[in-house]
């Protein structure tokens, strides 16, 4: 039975062809997934590096209000600042007790 030919019947070739047919799709679509993967992965790239600079910003921010905050004081001395007016209210003095009797 080696030595002869045999033809495959017409449902074995349909059968074969949907194999082929389902091995395409799924490479196909595997390599879609491949393309989708890289460019998510150059979104999460980016969105790193935004983050990175946003955390770089709000450190340097707070420098910025830290050094603020230490002008101010020297200028003004302590005291409270209302936002919303500008008006700036010194903190009161305390008077050492008189120690004279």
């Amino acid at each position: 039975m080696a030595d002869t030919e045999v033809k495959f019947t017409k449902e074995e070739m349909n059968q074969l062809t949907e194999l082929q047919q389902t091995y395409a799709a799924v490479q196909n679509t595997l390599g879609q997934l491949s393309v989708s993967r890289i460019r998510l992965s150059q979104e999460i790239g980016s969105l790193d590096e935004a983050e990175n600079k946003l955390r770089n910003d709000f450190v340097e921010t707070q420098q910025k209000e830290r050094d603020f905050v230490q002008e101010i004081n020297k200028k003004y001395g302590d005291g409270n600042l209302d936002l919303n007016t500008g008006v700036f209210t010194p903190k009161p003095v305390e008077e050492a007790p008189d120690k004279t009797l």
